[in-house]
């Protein structure tokens, strides 16, 4: 559908604002609007190291373009400029990886000492973090400048960045789609060029849709891969991992590099690659075998742009030598789906009552979203055998998929079964028939990954008519996101997409 005249109006003032700086976007500083908008994390922390610009001029030009485009897309909800330029003046760890490299956190499940996590709800509106989550502390250690916070839908629970609290984000493809969830605002934000790299979560799906909305490559990594503590060691029972969404692939491995590892408590630890992530980029993957798998687990139907995403990605594959072919996967869907319900719900249930504990009150009707709120209210009655069942049922998932890719390196598969919605869509803020309606198109694909725990990747290989982007997944075997980084490499060279820029 085309976009319509109010945000055809609304898009045109934002190019001839973003058109009438851009001449002055690097004047009297080290870095032009031009240089930073075709520089990846690699290629700005290089840059940095070797002072052909300083700290200061990359946190600057990622300032500066938020403020030119955030305004259209509202995918940075909280600002931490100030702070930011603070950090900066203090003095970065000089043996960073991406030392002076801006970030951006999700507003959702990650703590940064003195600021607020949201979570995307009105009802966590003020609630200050008294610490700071382990992967921020490896975010600064690493020399990352973190400088605010992005959008997330209430509790991470839909496919699109929409909540009362925050308001909508826009897809920058156009501003009438979604941008994907739950990770919206940081898919958002790097397609935009606000900054190369940005940190995003995902528990069903929201590192892969978003990076499929927005044109961009998400990975998410195995279970354990990255720390979400110390608060919680998995958090809803290891469904949701966190990791980033970036415009070029190898700045996905080094945040991998930055991010991975145990911490005090873990138990689900993959095996470390042989060298960093990074540097397994050097070398191509085998010759993969390589499993077509075009049917979802709900029976979604496919859209004809997906499916030809879908077989443009299994062409590019075949063309770099690798072997596919069309294969089929049962599940025991019913016990799968409801215990995956079970588990991200009842994670909820808990933050809720531990908010209840601080503020002194029940939470109320009037404090959630009428979706979140009716799930919260089913979430009330699960017993602790649905819980014990909804664990073991990811288990037997995991253990089919674990014996499919005996015969197999990965599976192709689409992200979606459709192309990016329109906003309101996928809303918590409806009545429950019509969420469910669009909801099943959203995650019938990725959702059996969160709960088998295995690593996916989105990569961005496809746009259709309408030149909105479509991702085609990969996932592979526990453990082995080095093979899925070393392919995600060689497609990115065949059929590069980092110059391709959305219309703002």
């Amino acid at each position: 559908m085309p976009i319509n005249r109010r945000a055809m109006l609304k898009s045109g003032a934002l190019l001839t604002a973003a058109a009438a700086s851009r001449a002055a976007f690097g004047a009297g500083r080290g870095l032009s609007y031009a240089d930073y908008a075709k520089a990846d994390g690699v290629d700005l922390a290089h840059m940095i190291r070797t002072k052909q610009i300083s700290p200061t001029d990359a946190l600057e030009a990622a300032i500066a373009r938020a403020e030119q485009v955030n305004p259209a897309l509202n995918a940075v909800v909280q600002k931490y400029y100030d702070e930011a330029r603070a950090t900066v003046a203090a003095g970065l760890p000089e043996q960073g990886a991406l030392r002076g490299v801006p970030l951006l956190l999700k507003d959702l499940g990650i703590q940064m000492k003195g600021h607020i996590t949201t979570n995307g709800s009105r009802f966590f509106k003020d609630a200050v973090a008294d610490h700071d989550s382990t992967l921020v502390e490896r975010y600064r250690a690493a020399g990352l400048v973190i400088f605010g916070k992005t959008a997330s839908p209430e509790f991470g629970y839909t496919a699109t960045t929409e909540s009362i609290l925050w308001g909508r984000t826009h897809n920058p493809w156009n501003l009438d789609r979604s941008s994907g969830g739950s990770s919206g605002g940081a898919a958002a934000a790097v397609a935009a060029g606000i900054l190369p790299v940005s940190h995003a979560s995902d528990g069903g799906g929201s590192i892969r849709i978003p990076a499929s909305h927005c044109g961009l490559f998400g990975l998410k990594p195995s279970r354990g891969r990255n720390p979400v503590g110390p608060d919680a060691i998995e958090t809803w029972m290891g469904l949701s991992v966190t990791h980033a969404i970036s415009r070029s692939v190898r700045d996905s491995a080094l945040m991998l590099d930055v991010a991975a590892g145990a911490e005090p408590g873990s138990r689900v630890i993959p095996a470390p690659p042989a060298v960093s992530f990074l540097k397994s980029l050097a070398k191509p993957p085998r010759k993969l075998r390589i499993a077509l798998i075009e049917a979802n687990i709900l029976g979604v139907p496919l859209h004809p742009d997906c499916k030809t995403a879908l077989d443009t990605a299994a062409k590019l594959c075949e063309q770099l030598g690798h072997h596919v072919e069309p294969a089929k996967l049962a599940f025991q869907v019913g016990p799968m789906m409801q215990g995956m319900g079970v588990l991200n719900s009842t994670g909820v249930l808990s933050l809720i009552h531990d908010r209840e504990k601080l503020l002194g009150r029940t939470v109320t009707e009037a404090d959630l979203e009428p979706i979140t709120w009716l799930t919260y209210q089913n979430a009330q009655k699960s017993t602790a055998e649905q819980m014990y069942r909804g664990r073991a049922a990811a288990d037997q998932a995991g253990r089919t998929l674990d014996q499919f890719l005996t015969g197999y390196d990965m599976i192709l598969s689409p992200v979606t079964a459709g192309p990016p919605p329109m906003l309101g869509d996928l809303s918590l803020d409806q009545p429950y028939d019509n969420f469910v309606k669009n909801a099943v198109k959203a995650s019938c694909y990725t959702s059996v990954y969160n709960i088998a725990g295995l690593p996916a990747m989105s990569v961005p290989l496809n746009w259709n008519g309408d030149n909105l982007p479509i991702g085609s997944m990969f996932a592979g075997r526990f453990g082995d996101e080095v093979t899925l980084l070393q392919l995600a490499a060689q497609l990115e060279q065949l059929a590069p997409w980092r110059d391709r820029r959305p219309p703002i």
